[in-house]
């Protein structure tokens, strides 16, 4: 049994190897059907040798009503400058909803596609975020998947392999203080799956109280097909796989309120399968599927396009434990390209008996653009049924068609009717900031209470000015039904394309993207604001202040690397940006900064939600280098 208080890499000083690759955001790869028996994670290049660590303000980028907190921050709260973060899963203490962690692909260098089983966790909603580490340093890791039990205790699967790629076996680690600290709880690759692996955790009353279920994509330890493997013991030992009929891939599981476990996701082609087990409760008893259906989501799952080498979107099937008139339902959602398309679309389906039947698909996303791209789809449950889905979405990119926003839609009449479609946040390009591997992982994830949802996904918000592009960052934003104005659902029956009246519900709300740095804005045709490097440290400037700059929906808010908390305010307009030389601060910060050579940041702070004390990070070994090569 091993134990991660925080197995950090911060990596040693040298010369910054850095490469840029201007031209990446403007290549388009080819769709392509996803890969039914390929690997998707694997060990390309070892880890990166050790460089000298920089930092930029840390990213909170507003839209809107809606606030996008960046996760993978240092133990100052800063964004590390030059490394990599995405393909992020959330879980919530249900005893405490303040408690969340999220697990992430980490890279810490992006010359190098190496990635670790990064995480961070918050105990104030959200607002701020500590992160310690990686589980392990220099062991490669992907996929992760994080859950919670009823507890409030947090699980984290990470899938491992190596360079000769000779085994693709998970580890478990659970969290007993809300994700500050981890232990392995199966030993090394003990609990068994493989690439692509999911699961979940049976938190019913009945005999299956505490079991875990995990399904993979065939590419796995033991190399046998598409799996389905059960724990009875929380998870420190895993039974022998047992072979999923019709091999669904790409998908989650769930438990129904009888104990009855669903396996969802996609059989290739436009065939998607629901699966069920309902004698994997039963510990005494081999786990066996007693029924299996074809389910269409009006579409495939594709790999390419505006993603590069990664998925388009996988598959999610999620049950409502309302304890209403649709309690058992079973929902199945997933991005996926329609007949005749080269983009894809945000597609539902509902099964109100059991998984025996499926309703026609129905698609979300109500812009009605077949040249849009709607990706990354995934949606959760609130314990009084209301459905939340978040996705990336092209439909507001004016300079090209691959720049995405967040957005989100509701349902409360259990998928039958959505509400208009809200941006959450604001514009990034999802093609930039690759670690030497093109995508930006293959999915995110949300959690939702009776209120609203808790969104982690990826996004490229802070600029790096020294490769001259964004770079790929993990962030939280809690998205609520009354963000919209509480809008009127609106019926999407059928996967026809068809626009309706409220196609761009998005343009009554005006981005005011923030950047958590004393930095005055540099204004670009986007509006982005800019803290330059000076070489003066003012260590003890704690406090942060809000320049915003009036933008369009395209604006972004991006900081680039800065050492010190001292900016040289300048501010330059071009003829397409309304900006003037001064930063007007929004009601949310009132600092101004004052056109000077060496402006020190005022101690004025942004007045923010008071945040629960936080927990240090534990103090890290730091391992010697190797020597270079």
């Amino acid at each position: 049994m091993t134990s991660s208080t925080a197995s950090h890499t911060r990596l040693l000083p040298f010369l910054i190897l850095l490469i840029a690759l201007p031209g990446a955001s403007a290549q388009l790869a080819p769709v392509r059907p996803a890969p039914l028996n390929g690997l998707l994670e694997t060990y390309d290049n070892p880890p990166a040798g050790p460089r000298k660590i920089e930092t930029s303000p840390q990213m909170i980028s507003q839209f809107g009503v809606f606030t996008s907190y960046q996760v993978n921050v240092d133990q100052n709260g800063q964004n590390i400058v030059g490394d990599a973060a995405n393909e992020c899963a959330i879980s919530v203490d249900p005893t405490n909803g303040n408690k969340m962690t999220i697990a992430w692909r980490q890279f810490n260098d992006v010359t190098s596609n190496f990635r670790q089983g990064g995480w961070g966790y918050t105990t104030d909603g959200g607002v701020h975020w500590t992160f310690p580490g990686v589980l392990q340093n220099n062991v490669f890791r992907s996929d992760p998947v994080t859950k919670s039990d009823e507890i409030g205790q947090f699980f984290y699967l990470s899938l491992q392999s190596n360079v000769q790629q000779s085994f693709f076996c998970d580890d478990l680690w659970r969290s007993t203080n809300g994700g500050q600290t981890w232990t392995e709880l199966s030993s090394d690759r003990g609990a068994g799956g493989g690439d692509k692996q999911w699961f979940t955790i049976d938190r019913t009353n009945g005999p299956g109280h505490g079991f875990q279920y995990q399904a993979d994509d065939g590419a796995n330890c033991s190399g046998s097909g598409v799996q389905f493997q059960r724990s009875t013991n929380g998870g420190a030992t895993w039974q022998s796989p047992v072979v999923i009929p019709n091999s669904p891939i790409y998908g989650t599981l769930d438990v129904d309120s009888n104990g009855n476990v669903f396996v969802g996701g996609w059989s290739g082609g436009s065939t998607f399968r629901c699966v069920r087990s309902s004698n994997a409760q039963i510990g005494g008893q081999t786990p066996t599927f007693d029924r299996n259906t074809a389910v269409s989501l009006g579409g495939s799952i594709v790999q390419g396009g505006l993603n590069g080498v990664g998925l388009c979107g996988q598959t999610f099937l999620a049950i409502d434990h309302s304890g209403g008139s649709t309690n058992d339902n079973i929902y199945m959602l997933a991005s996926v390209e329609p007949s005749g398309r080269s983009t894809t679309d945000v597609m539902f389906a509902r099964s109100t008996d059991g998984g025996l039947t499926f309703s026609t698909p129905h698609r979300i996303n109500d812009d009605g653009l077949t040249n849009k791209w709607h990706w990354f789809g995934t949606f959760a449950v609130a314990p009084n049924g209301r459905l939340d889905a978040v996705w990336n979405d092209s439909r507001n990119s004016t300079a090209n068609n691959t720049d995405s926003q967040l957005f989100y839609s509701f349902s409360t009449d259990a998928g039958v009717t959505w509400a208009p479609n809200v941006a959450v946040s604001a514009l990034f390009n999802p093609m930039e900031g690759y670690p030497n591997q093109n995508k930006i992982g293959d999915y995110i994830t949300i959690v939702s209470d009776n209120t609203g949802g808790n969104v982690a996904y990826s996004a490229t918000f802070n600029f790096n000015a020294a490769r001259g592009q964004h770079e790929e960052d993990v962030y939280y934003v809690r998205v609520f039904p009354s963000g919209g104005g509480t809008p009127t659902p609106t019926p999407t029956a059928s996967a026809t394309s068809t626009p309706t009246a409220t196609a761009t519900p998005t343009a009554t709300l005006t981005p005011t993207p923030t950047a958590t740095a004393t930095a005055t804005a540099t204004h670009t045709p986007t509006a982005t604001a800019t803290a330059t490097t000076t070489s003066t440290a003012t260590p003890t400037a704690t406090a942060t202040s809000t320049a915003t700059s009036t933008a369009t929906p395209t604006a972004t808010a991006t900081a680039t690397p800065t050492a010190t908390a001292t900016v040289t305010t300048t501010a330059t307009a071009t003829p397409t940006a309304t900006a003037t030389a001064t930063a007007t601060a929004t009601p949310s910060a009132s600092a101004t900064a004052t056109p000077t050579a060496t402006s020190t940041p005022s101690a004025t702070a942004t007045p923010r939600p008071t945040p629960t004390p936080r927990v240090g990070p534990t103090p890290r070994v730091r391992p010697t280098p190797r020597p270079r090569l």
